[in-house]
């Protein structure tokens, strides 16, 4: 069903990382639902956190840990989401990272826990205990797309993807895997997602990176408009690489940032692609507004409009509802003989009026398509951003009636 998203292609290991799976039993049977990954010592890390309010245990957790530590290990299960289990959730992640730095000889705190799932169960902790020595034994440098695997919930397929270049003369990896299908629209990054690399950069220095990575691509994403308690992104550098970046003027610093910005694009239109029910990919550009945050404005209440989606799944050119969409996304003292509007090539509306050579034609003949350009002009500025969404099909109602069942 998935819209368009190809097939996992070979992860590129990263030096300093390794990976290992299990199956816990925490809501699935006869698959991965339990992983580790496993970072060398003197490694930074980098980490954005959802911002909803009613975050989850292990997000808590997590950014305790982070605070203070240069992690060593990540604890991520599947099935459960160990969200809205109040001091018991936060007591459950915590002994599942004690179980793991007595195998690892570590302390707790360089761990850190991420869950997905339902919402508002306890995590099976006996059942994360049990599993943890195999996980810990089975560790490989080339476990990334076990690991994509055993970290999806209603995704219908893993999701990674590596990029390779030379910099300062010497290679340079950047890998990353990521899950999410549902109740996608991120406030900071997708629903987890995990990258590396074995560049040595600084702390700071990362972060700087993997937020301007996150804002290019996992926070242009929406599939249902829904921010999860869980979100989370981290990117990791171990350092095994010749590569040092020390500041983000160093001019290596340019070729890491375009690296980890293409592997998150790549993840997060995955996850669009693999939106729940999904069958078309669609592209909303909106320009020539005062400043991205009106062109945001605009371009989210299109991508979040169900009778839009609802088109979009029927391949019907029904611009009427685009229009609508516009003119109450709230942009102040909108000129309606402003906006423009195109599907794919053809231009629908021009000067706020139905262009004159347009047919239902050539509409039906884009809104046919696999992929889908959604673009408008405001007339008011040079702003401009892109997102991407998906249709809202049959599919999307069943998958989410059924999920607790």
């Amino acid at each position: 069903m998935a819209a368009g998203l190809e097939h996992l292609q070979e992860l590129l290991p990263v030096a300093g990382v390794e990976l290992g799976t299990v199956a816990a039993g925490i809501r699935y049977r006869d698959r991965p639902d339990l992983a580790i990954i496993a970072v060398a010592g003197g490694s930074t890390c980098a980490a954005v956190f959802t911002r909803n309010a009613f975050c989850a245990a292990p997000v808590i957790v997590a950014r305790r840990h982070l605070a203070g530590n240069s992690p060593r290990f990540l604890l991520i299960n599947a099935g459960n989401a160990n969200a809205g289990t109040g001091i018991q959730g936060i007591v459950d992640a915590e002994t599942c990272c004690a179980t793991l730095a007595e195998l690892s000889g570590v302390a707790s705190t360089a761990i850190l826990p991420f869950s997905t799932g339902v919402i508002g169960e306890l995590l099976p902790v006996s059942r994360i205990q049990a599993a943890l020595p195999h996980a810990w034994q089975v560790r490989s440098p080339t476990g990334w797309s076990s690991v994509a695997r055993a970290i999806m919930t209603t995704d219908t397929a893993p999701k990674g993807t590596s990029v390779h270049f030379t910099c300062q003369g010497h290679p340079v990896t950047v890998t990353g895997i990521a899950k999410g299908s549902g109740m996608i629209r991120p406030d900071m990054a997708t629903m987890l997602a995990f990258l590396a690399t074995d560049a040595q950069v600084p702390k700071k220095v990362l972060q700087h990176c993997l937020a301007r990575g996150v804002a290019e691509s996992f926070n242009r994403i929406t599939v249902d408009g829904d921010t999860s308690t869980n979100d989370a992104c981290v990117l990791l550098a171990t350092g095994q690489s010749e590569v040092s970046i020390a500041t983000i003027e160093d001019s290596a610093f340019a070729a890491l940032q375009q690296a980890v910005t293409e592997v998150c694009l790549s993840l997060a239109q995955a996850i669009v692609r693999d939106g729940e029910g999904a069958t078309k990919f669609i592209t909303v550009e909106v320009a020539g507004g005062r400043n991205i945050q009106e062109c945001e404005q605009v371009a989210y209440t299109i991508a979040q409009s169900p009778l839009v989606k609802t088109a979009c799944f029927a391949s019907d050119p029904n611009w009427g509802r685009i229009l609508a969409a516009i003119g109450r996304s709230g942009v102040p003292d909108l000129e309606i003989t402003g906006v423009s509007l195109y599907l794919g090539e053809a231009c629908v509306i021009h000067g706020g009026v139905l262009h004159p050579k347009y047919t239902e034609e050539q509409g039906r003949t884009v809104m046919a398509q696999d992929d889908i350009t959604l673009a408008v002009e405001l007339g008011r500025g040079d702003a401009r951003v892109q997102i991407w969404t998906c249709d809202l099909s049959f599919a999307y109602v069943k998958i989410n009636a059924e999920y607790r069942s």
